[in-house]
Protein backbone atom coordinates (compact mmCIF):
# COMPACT_ATOMS: atom_id res chain seq x y z
CA UNK A 1 0.00 0.00 0.00
CA UNK A 2 2.33 2.40 -1.18
CA UNK A 3 0.11 5.58 -0.62
CA UNK A 4 -0.58 4.88 2.80
CA UNK A 5 2.20 5.73 5.71
CA UNK A 6 2.38 2.03 7.98
CA UNK A 7 3.92 1.17 11.12
CA UNK A 8 3.60 -2.19 12.28
CA UNK A 9 3.11 -3.55 16.10
CA UNK A 10 2.91 -3.72 19.01
CA UNK A 11 6.30 -2.76 19.74
CA UNK A 12 8.81 -4.76 18.29
CA UNK A 13 6.86 -7.80 17.16
CA UNK A 14 5.56 -7.09 14.13
CA UNK A 15 2.44 -8.88 14.61
CA UNK A 16 -0.15 -6.58 12.88
CA UNK A 17 0.66 -3.53 10.21
CA UNK A 18 -1.56 -0.38 10.78
CA UNK A 19 -1.91 3.06 9.50
CA UNK A 20 -0.04 5.69 11.20
CA UNK A 21 -1.40 9.02 12.58
CA UNK A 22 -5.37 7.53 12.53
CA UNK A 23 -7.54 5.86 15.50
CA UNK A 24 -10.52 4.55 14.90
CA UNK A 25 -14.01 5.00 17.28
CA UNK A 26 -17.65 4.45 16.87
CA UNK A 27 -19.73 7.61 15.37
CA UNK A 28 -21.44 9.99 17.21
CA UNK A 29 -20.84 10.60 20.98
CA UNK A 30 -17.99 8.22 21.44
CA UNK A 31 -16.03 9.91 18.36
CA UNK A 32 -16.54 12.95 20.68
CA UNK A 33 -15.15 12.07 23.26
CA UNK A 34 -12.02 10.02 21.98
CA UNK A 35 -11.06 13.39 20.06
CA UNK A 36 -11.68 15.50 23.26
CA UNK A 37 -9.72 13.21 25.70
CA UNK A 38 -6.89 12.72 23.08
CA UNK A 39 -6.70 16.42 22.57
CA UNK A 40 -6.46 17.24 25.93
CA UNK A 41 -3.71 14.47 26.95
CA UNK A 42 -1.77 15.73 24.29
CA UNK A 43 -2.00 19.41 25.25
CA UNK A 44 -0.86 17.81 28.53
CA UNK A 45 1.76 16.04 27.28
CA UNK A 46 5.59 17.06 26.59
CA UNK A 47 6.89 14.92 24.06
CA UNK A 48 2.80 14.62 21.82
CA UNK A 49 1.46 17.63 19.82
CA UNK A 50 -2.27 18.44 19.98
CA UNK A 51 -2.57 19.73 16.84
CA UNK A 52 -3.25 17.06 14.53
CA UNK A 53 -6.01 15.73 16.60
CA UNK A 54 -9.29 16.12 14.74
CA UNK A 55 -12.17 13.57 13.28
CA UNK A 56 -10.31 13.28 9.87
CA UNK A 57 -13.56 12.03 7.80
CA UNK A 58 -16.58 11.17 10.11
CA UNK A 59 -18.58 8.20 8.76
CA UNK A 60 -21.46 8.11 6.88
CA UNK A 61 -21.97 4.14 6.40
CA UNK A 62 -23.53 1.35 7.97
CA UNK A 63 -19.72 0.23 9.35
CA UNK A 64 -20.25 3.03 12.09
CA UNK A 65 -16.62 4.18 12.30
CA UNK A 66 -15.22 7.61 12.31
CA UNK A 67 -11.61 8.24 11.42
CA UNK A 68 -9.53 10.64 14.11
CA UNK A 69 -6.95 12.00 12.71
CA UNK A 70 -3.71 12.10 15.96
CA UNK A 71 -0.73 12.89 13.76
CA UNK A 72 1.09 14.07 11.04
CA UNK A 73 1.51 10.57 9.39
CA UNK A 74 4.63 11.25 7.74
CA UNK A 75 5.94 12.15 11.52
CA UNK A 76 8.22 8.24 12.44
CA UNK A 77 8.96 5.10 10.44
CA UNK A 78 7.07 1.55 9.74
CA UNK A 79 8.89 0.83 13.27
CA UNK A 80 6.93 3.17 15.59
CA UNK A 81 3.81 5.80 15.69
CA UNK A 82 3.74 7.52 19.26
CA UNK A 83 0.72 9.52 18.43
CA UNK A 84 -1.43 6.40 18.26
CA UNK A 85 0.30 5.06 21.12
CA UNK A 86 -0.18 8.23 22.58
CA UNK A 87 -3.98 8.53 21.99
CA UNK A 88 -4.41 4.44 22.99
CA UNK A 89 -3.19 4.73 26.34
CA UNK A 90 -5.00 8.66 26.85
CA UNK A 91 -8.28 6.43 26.58
CA UNK A 92 -7.55 3.67 28.88
CA UNK A 93 -9.19 4.99 31.82
CA UNK A 94 -12.19 5.95 29.86
CA UNK A 95 -12.45 2.44 28.45
CA UNK A 96 -12.44 0.67 32.06
CA UNK A 97 -15.25 3.17 32.84
CA UNK A 98 -17.22 2.38 29.97
CA UNK A 99 -16.37 -1.61 29.96
CA UNK A 100 -15.46 -1.63 26.49
CA UNK A 101 -13.23 -0.86 24.30
CA UNK A 102 -13.29 3.12 22.47
CA UNK A 103 -10.81 3.49 20.27
CA UNK A 104 -8.57 0.87 17.72
CA UNK A 105 -5.69 1.08 15.35
CA UNK A 106 -7.05 1.69 11.73
CA UNK A 107 -5.37 -1.74 11.22
CA UNK A 108 -4.83 -3.66 7.68
CA UNK A 109 -6.85 -6.59 6.63
CA UNK A 110 -4.76 -8.73 4.33
CA UNK A 111 -4.05 -11.74 2.24
CA UNK A 112 -0.59 -11.76 2.97
CA UNK A 113 1.12 -12.79 6.35
CA UNK A 114 2.33 -9.66 8.36
CA UNK A 115 6.23 -11.28 8.38
CA UNK A 116 6.20 -11.81 4.93
CA UNK A 117 6.53 -15.43 4.75
CA UNK A 118 7.22 -17.48 2.35
CA UNK A 119 4.43 -19.33 1.73
CA UNK A 120 2.59 -17.34 -0.81
CA UNK A 121 3.69 -17.18 -3.94
CA UNK A 122 2.82 -20.02 -6.43
CA UNK A 123 4.41 -22.84 -7.79
CA UNK A 124 3.67 -24.33 -11.57
CA UNK A 125 1.82 -27.82 -11.70
CA UNK A 126 1.72 -29.26 -14.87
CA UNK A 127 -2.00 -29.97 -16.12
CA UNK A 128 -1.51 -33.26 -16.77
CA UNK A 129 -1.59 -34.12 -12.79
CA UNK A 130 -4.97 -32.46 -12.43
CA UNK A 131 -6.37 -30.56 -9.64
CA UNK A 132 -5.28 -31.40 -5.61
CA UNK A 133 -8.41 -31.67 -4.27
CA UNK A 134 -9.49 -33.37 -7.40
CA UNK A 135 -13.18 -32.76 -8.75
CA UNK A 136 -16.00 -34.58 -6.52
CA UNK A 137 -18.19 -36.14 -8.29
CA UNK A 138 -21.31 -34.06 -7.47
CA UNK A 139 -23.02 -32.33 -10.32
CA UNK A 140 -24.36 -28.59 -10.49
CA UNK A 141 -27.87 -28.17 -10.32
CA UNK A 142 -29.12 -24.63 -10.30
CA UNK A 143 -31.99 -25.50 -8.21
CA UNK A 144 -30.20 -26.61 -5.26
CA UNK A 145 -26.73 -25.51 -5.46
CA UNK A 146 -24.85 -24.12 -2.57
CA UNK A 147 -24.18 -20.18 -2.43
CA UNK A 148 -20.85 -19.20 -1.43
CA UNK A 149 -19.21 -15.63 -1.93
CA UNK A 150 -15.31 -15.69 -1.91
CA UNK A 151 -14.13 -12.20 -0.24
CA UNK A 152 -10.77 -12.47 -1.94
CA UNK A 153 -8.74 -9.68 -4.70
CA UNK A 154 -10.83 -10.94 -7.67
CA UNK A 155 -10.50 -13.21 -10.81
CA UNK A 156 -7.96 -13.03 -13.80
CA UNK A 157 -9.53 -12.47 -16.92
CA UNK A 158 -10.44 -15.37 -18.87
CA UNK A 159 -11.12 -17.60 -15.78
CA UNK A 160 -14.28 -18.98 -17.67
CA UNK A 161 -11.66 -20.69 -20.12
CA UNK A 162 -10.86 -23.30 -16.89
CA UNK A 163 -13.79 -26.07 -17.28
CA UNK A 164 -13.69 -26.40 -13.61
CA UNK A 165 -14.88 -22.74 -12.67
CA UNK A 166 -18.17 -23.12 -15.75
CA UNK A 167 -20.06 -21.89 -12.90
CA UNK A 168 -18.19 -19.20 -11.08
CA UNK A 169 -18.89 -15.62 -11.92
CA UNK A 170 -17.21 -12.34 -10.28
CA UNK A 171 -15.18 -8.92 -10.74
CA UNK A 172 -11.65 -8.75 -12.63
CA UNK A 173 -8.48 -7.79 -11.05
CA UNK A 174 -8.43 -3.87 -12.61
CA UNK A 175 -4.70 -4.67 -13.49
CA UNK A 176 -2.90 -7.95 -13.93
CA UNK A 177 0.67 -7.29 -15.11
CA UNK A 178 3.36 -4.37 -14.22
CA UNK A 179 4.92 -2.50 -16.65
CA UNK A 180 7.47 -4.75 -18.09
CA UNK A 181 4.37 -7.57 -18.49
CA UNK A 182 5.18 -9.50 -15.63
CA UNK A 183 2.52 -10.75 -13.20
CA UNK A 184 1.64 -8.84 -10.20
CA UNK A 185 2.24 -10.58 -6.64
CA UNK A 186 -1.45 -12.48 -5.77
CA UNK A 187 -2.83 -12.45 -8.74
CA UNK A 188 -4.81 -15.25 -9.26
CA UNK A 189 -5.52 -15.44 -5.36
CA UNK A 190 -9.18 -15.21 -5.86
CA UNK A 191 -9.29 -17.82 -8.80
CA UNK A 192 -7.14 -20.22 -7.07
CA UNK A 193 -9.88 -20.11 -3.94
CA UNK A 194 -12.60 -20.39 -6.65
CA UNK A 195 -10.65 -23.47 -8.14
CA UNK A 196 -10.94 -25.66 -5.05
CA UNK A 197 -14.51 -24.81 -3.84
CA UNK A 198 -15.63 -25.77 -7.52
CA UNK A 199 -13.30 -29.28 -6.65
CA UNK A 200 -14.14 -29.96 -3.43
CA UNK A 201 -18.20 -29.15 -4.05
CA UNK A 202 -19.25 -29.57 -7.81
CA UNK A 203 -22.81 -28.20 -6.48
CA UNK A 204 -22.32 -24.74 -5.67
CA UNK A 205 -22.75 -21.17 -7.13
CA UNK A 206 -19.36 -19.23 -6.49
CA UNK A 207 -18.95 -15.45 -6.71
CA UNK A 208 -15.72 -13.78 -6.01
CA UNK A 209 -15.80 -10.49 -5.32
CA UNK A 210 -12.69 -8.45 -5.67
CA UNK A 211 -13.00 -6.52 -2.59
CA UNK A 212 -9.42 -6.66 -1.76
CA UNK A 213 -8.60 -5.81 -5.44
CA UNK A 214 -5.59 -3.59 -4.09
CA UNK A 215 -2.68 -5.58 -3.58
CA UNK A 216 -4.99 -8.12 -1.45
CA UNK A 217 -5.26 -5.62 1.08
CA UNK A 218 -7.56 -2.91 2.49
CA UNK A 219 -7.21 -0.69 5.92
CA UNK A 220 -10.11 -1.84 8.58
CA UNK A 221 -12.09 1.10 8.55
CA UNK A 222 -12.58 0.43 4.74
CA UNK A 223 -13.34 -3.06 5.36
CA UNK A 224 -16.57 -3.35 7.17
CA UNK A 225 -18.27 -0.92 4.71
CA UNK A 226 -16.80 -3.06 1.58
CA UNK A 227 -18.66 -6.15 3.19
CA UNK A 228 -21.69 -4.44 3.45
CA UNK A 229 -21.44 -3.08 -0.27
CA UNK A 230 -21.06 -6.86 -1.48
CA UNK A 231 -23.98 -8.06 0.28
CA UNK A 232 -26.18 -5.09 -0.75
CA UNK A 233 -24.92 -6.34 -4.30
CA UNK A 234 -25.41 -10.12 -3.87
CA UNK A 235 -27.60 -10.79 -0.87
CA UNK A 236 -26.95 -12.94 2.18
CA UNK A 237 -25.14 -16.01 0.94
CA UNK A 238 -25.55 -19.93 2.58
CA UNK A 239 -21.61 -19.37 2.76
CA UNK A 240 -18.65 -16.81 2.89
CA UNK A 241 -15.26 -17.85 2.38
CA UNK A 242 -12.66 -15.22 3.36
CA UNK A 243 -8.79 -15.53 3.15
CA UNK A 244 -7.69 -12.73 4.85
CA UNK A 245 -7.36 -10.97 8.37
CA UNK A 246 -4.93 -9.15 10.78
CA UNK A 247 -4.04 -10.14 14.56
CA UNK A 248 -5.00 -6.97 16.64
CA UNK A 249 -3.63 -7.72 20.10
CA UNK A 250 -6.47 -7.93 21.33
CA UNK A 251 -9.48 -10.59 22.35
CA UNK A 252 -12.30 -8.59 21.91
CA UNK A 253 -12.22 -8.44 17.12
CA UNK A 254 -12.70 -5.26 15.23
CA UNK A 255 -13.78 -1.88 15.75
CA UNK A 256 -13.80 -1.24 11.52
CA UNK A 257 -16.27 -4.90 11.36
CA UNK A 258 -18.11 -4.75 14.51
CA UNK A 259 -21.66 -3.57 12.79
CA UNK A 260 -21.07 -6.21 10.38
CA UNK A 261 -20.01 -8.74 12.72
CA UNK A 262 -23.57 -8.31 14.61
CA UNK A 263 -25.70 -7.86 11.48
CA UNK A 264 -23.85 -11.35 10.14
CA UNK A 265 -25.41 -13.07 12.99
CA UNK A 266 -28.49 -12.10 12.45
CA UNK A 267 -28.41 -14.00 9.14
CA UNK A 268 -28.61 -17.80 8.30
CA UNK A 269 -25.09 -17.04 6.32
CA UNK A 270 -21.94 -19.30 7.88
CA UNK A 271 -18.38 -17.09 7.62
CA UNK A 272 -15.49 -19.47 6.79
CA UNK A 273 -12.46 -17.41 7.69
CA UNK A 274 -8.83 -18.23 7.43
CA UNK A 275 -6.87 -18.51 10.29
CA UNK A 276 -3.45 -16.88 9.19
CA UNK A 277 -0.09 -17.61 8.37
CA UNK A 278 2.16 -16.53 10.78
CA UNK A 279 2.75 -19.44 13.11
CA UNK A 280 0.97 -17.90 15.59
CA UNK A 281 -1.60 -18.45 18.86
CA UNK A 282 -2.65 -14.86 18.86
CA UNK A 283 -6.15 -14.56 17.62
CA UNK A 284 -6.35 -13.11 14.37
CA UNK A 285 -9.25 -11.33 12.93
CA UNK A 286 -12.46 -12.09 11.74
CA UNK A 287 -11.33 -15.95 12.02
CA UNK A 288 -11.19 -15.71 15.84
CA UNK A 289 -14.74 -14.80 16.68
CA UNK A 290 -15.67 -18.18 16.05
CA UNK A 291 -14.20 -18.33 19.79
CA UNK A 292 -16.22 -15.79 21.04
CA UNK A 293 -19.68 -16.61 22.22
CA UNK A 294 -21.85 -15.06 20.71
CA UNK A 295 -20.18 -16.25 17.45
CA UNK A 296 -19.87 -19.94 18.00
CA UNK A 297 -22.31 -20.78 15.67
CA UNK A 298 -21.48 -17.73 12.71
CA UNK A 299 -18.04 -18.49 12.14
CA UNK A 300 -15.27 -21.03 11.12
CA UNK A 301 -11.95 -20.58 11.83
CA UNK A 302 -9.74 -22.94 9.69
CA UNK A 303 -5.87 -23.63 10.20
CA UNK A 304 -3.81 -25.03 7.72
CA UNK A 305 -2.52 -29.20 7.54
CA UNK A 306 0.60 -29.96 6.33
CA UNK A 307 0.93 -31.60 3.14
CA UNK A 308 0.41 -35.43 4.24
CA UNK A 309 -2.84 -34.05 6.65
CA UNK A 310 -1.06 -35.66 9.83
CA UNK A 311 0.39 -32.28 11.53
CA UNK A 312 -0.30 -28.66 11.14
CA UNK A 313 1.42 -26.98 8.23
CA UNK A 314 4.55 -25.22 9.52
CA UNK A 315 3.12 -21.46 8.79
CA UNK A 316 -0.29 -21.89 9.98
CA UNK A 317 -1.85 -20.13 13.33
CA UNK A 318 -2.76 -22.28 16.07
CA UNK A 319 -4.68 -21.98 19.33
CA UNK A 320 -8.12 -22.73 20.77
CA UNK A 321 -9.89 -20.05 18.40
CA UNK A 322 -8.73 -21.74 15.64
CA UNK A 323 -11.74 -24.61 15.18
CA UNK A 324 -10.57 -27.00 12.39
CA UNK A 325 -7.90 -27.93 9.97
CA UNK A 326 -7.80 -28.53 6.14
CA UNK A 327 -5.14 -29.32 3.82
CA UNK A 328 -3.46 -26.41 2.94
CA UNK A 329 0.21 -27.19 1.82
CA UNK A 330 1.11 -27.29 -2.00
CA UNK A 331 -2.57 -27.53 -3.09
CA UNK A 332 -3.34 -27.80 -6.73
CA UNK A 333 -5.59 -25.39 -8.25
CA UNK A 334 -6.61 -23.53 -11.39
CA UNK A 335 -4.93 -20.09 -12.43
CA UNK A 336 -6.59 -20.27 -15.55
CA UNK A 337 -4.69 -19.72 -19.21
CA UNK A 338 -4.03 -16.39 -18.66
CA UNK A 339 -0.92 -17.51 -16.54
CA UNK A 340 0.63 -19.13 -19.91
CA UNK A 341 1.14 -15.80 -21.71
CA UNK A 342 2.53 -13.60 -18.96
CA UNK A 343 5.53 -14.41 -16.83
CA UNK A 344 6.05 -14.27 -12.93
CA UNK A 345 8.99 -13.33 -11.09
CA UNK A 346 9.73 -14.09 -7.90
CA UNK A 347 9.47 -11.68 -4.67
CA UNK A 348 10.87 -13.66 -2.12
CA UNK A 349 14.06 -16.06 -1.93
CA UNK A 350 13.88 -19.97 -0.62
CA UNK A 351 15.26 -19.30 3.06
CA UNK A 352 18.03 -21.68 4.09
CA UNK A 353 15.73 -23.37 7.05
CA UNK A 354 12.03 -22.78 7.86
CA UNK A 355 11.84 -19.64 9.69
CA UNK A 356 9.21 -21.19 11.97
CA UNK A 357 11.81 -24.11 13.25
CA UNK A 358 9.85 -27.28 11.44
CA UNK A 359 12.35 -29.75 10.54
CA UNK A 360 10.50 -31.13 7.55
CA UNK A 361 10.95 -30.38 3.94
CA UNK A 362 8.21 -27.42 4.38
CA UNK A 363 6.82 -24.97 2.15
CA UNK A 364 9.24 -22.79 3.15
CA UNK A 365 12.27 -24.56 1.81
CA UNK A 366 11.04 -26.29 -1.64
CA UNK A 367 10.86 -25.28 -4.32
CA UNK A 368 13.93 -23.40 -4.38
CA UNK A 369 13.67 -20.20 -6.04
CA UNK A 370 16.00 -16.22 -6.22
CA UNK A 371 13.55 -13.17 -5.57
CA UNK A 372 13.78 -10.15 -7.58
CA UNK A 373 14.60 -8.28 -4.29
CA UNK A 374 17.52 -10.49 -3.11
CA UNK A 375 19.09 -9.73 -6.64
CA UNK A 376 18.58 -6.09 -7.15
CA UNK A 377 21.85 -5.00 -6.03
CA UNK A 378 23.55 -7.26 -8.43
CA UNK A 379 24.70 -7.12 -11.74
CA UNK A 380 25.06 -10.73 -12.66
CA UNK A 381 22.64 -12.60 -10.66
CA UNK A 382 19.20 -13.00 -12.01
CA UNK A 383 15.72 -13.69 -10.43
CA UNK A 384 14.18 -16.75 -11.17
CA UNK A 385 11.26 -16.86 -13.69
CA UNK A 386 8.39 -18.90 -14.53
CA UNK A 387 5.56 -19.35 -16.64
CA UNK A 388 2.16 -21.07 -15.70
CA UNK A 389 -0.16 -23.33 -17.85
CA UNK A 390 -2.95 -23.14 -16.05
CA UNK A 391 -2.80 -24.85 -12.66
CA UNK A 392 -0.14 -24.23 -9.91
CA UNK A 393 0.96 -25.42 -6.15
CA UNK A 394 -0.06 -22.82 -3.44
CA UNK A 395 0.07 -23.28 0.12
CA UNK A 396 -1.81 -21.12 3.15
CA UNK A 397 -4.51 -20.98 5.34
CA UNK A 398 -6.12 -18.88 2.47
CA UNK A 399 -6.57 -22.27 0.80
CA UNK A 400 -7.44 -24.71 3.62
CA UNK A 401 -10.37 -22.23 3.81
CA UNK A 402 -11.96 -22.86 0.83
CA UNK A 403 -11.40 -26.56 1.29
CA UNK A 404 -13.33 -26.75 4.43
CA UNK A 405 -15.93 -24.21 2.88
CA UNK A 406 -16.36 -26.90 0.18
CA UNK A 407 -17.06 -29.79 2.73
CA UNK A 408 -19.74 -27.69 4.25
CA UNK A 409 -21.07 -27.51 1.05
CA UNK A 410 -20.99 -30.76 -0.25
CA UNK A 411 -22.11 -31.84 3.06
CA UNK A 412 -25.24 -29.55 2.20
CA UNK A 413 -25.86 -31.38 -1.13
CA UNK A 414 -25.42 -34.88 0.13
CA UNK A 415 -27.78 -34.32 3.19
CA UNK A 416 -29.76 -32.15 1.72
CA UNK A 417 -29.14 -29.34 4.36
CA UNK A 418 -30.51 -26.11 3.45
CA UNK A 419 -28.63 -24.48 6.76
CA UNK A 420 -24.77 -24.12 6.81
CA UNK A 421 -24.39 -23.49 9.89
CA UNK A 422 -26.12 -26.55 11.08
CA UNK A 423 -24.35 -28.64 7.87
CA UNK A 424 -21.06 -27.21 10.04
CA UNK A 425 -22.03 -28.83 13.31
CA UNK A 426 -22.86 -31.85 11.42
CA UNK A 427 -20.07 -32.05 9.52
CA UNK A 428 -17.72 -31.95 12.50
CA UNK A 429 -19.77 -34.20 15.47
CA UNK A 430 -19.66 -36.72 12.56
CA UNK A 431 -16.04 -35.96 11.60
CA UNK A 432 -13.42 -38.75 12.42
CA UNK A 433 -10.15 -37.56 11.54
CA UNK A 434 -8.27 -35.40 13.67
CA UNK A 435 -4.02 -34.07 13.03
CA UNK A 436 -1.94 -32.69 15.09
CA UNK A 437 -1.17 -29.29 15.85
CA UNK A 438 1.04 -28.35 18.59
CA UNK A 439 1.03 -30.84 20.65
CA UNK A 440 -2.97 -30.40 20.01
CA UNK A 441 -5.35 -33.14 18.66
CA UNK A 442 -7.19 -30.87 16.57
CA UNK A 443 -10.16 -31.58 13.60
CA UNK A 444 -9.01 -32.49 10.51
CA UNK A 445 -11.38 -31.41 7.35
CA UNK A 446 -9.90 -34.15 4.77
CA UNK A 447 -12.09 -33.96 1.45
CA UNK A 448 -12.58 -37.15 -0.37
CA UNK A 449 -10.63 -36.23 -3.57
CA UNK A 450 -7.49 -34.92 -2.04
CA UNK A 451 -4.37 -36.90 -2.15
CA UNK A 452 -2.04 -36.64 0.39
CA UNK A 453 1.57 -36.12 -0.35
CA UNK A 454 4.83 -37.95 1.41
CA UNK A 455 6.65 -35.75 3.92
CA UNK A 456 10.53 -35.86 3.78
CA UNK A 457 11.99 -35.03 7.49
CA UNK A 458 15.61 -33.31 7.16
Amino acid sequence: MPDTPLAVGPGDSAEFMYERGVVLARDGEEACLVEDTVRMHFTEAVDLSAEYVYRASPASNRSGITRIQVGDPLDGDWRSDRAVAGALRALREAEGRAGRRLVSRNHVVSIAPVNAGPGYEPVPAPLSQGTNPAPAEDRYNSDSAVGVLVIDNGLTHDYQFAPLLAHVRGYPHTSETDSEGNLLQYIGHGTFIAGLLAAVAGNTDITVHNTLNDVGAVLEDQFGQRLFDVIDRHGWPDIISLSAGTSNGRADGLLGVEAFMQELRLQRTLLVAAAGDNASATPYWPAAYASLPDFENVVLSVGALRSDGEYGACFSNHGSWVKAYAPGERLTSTLTGFYAAAPYVYQRSTPDACPFGFTYLCNCQHPRHTSARSVADSSTAKADQVMFEGYAHWSGTSFATPVAAGMIAAHMTAYKESAARIAVEQLLASNTEFAEVRGAHRPALLPPTWRPLPVIQL
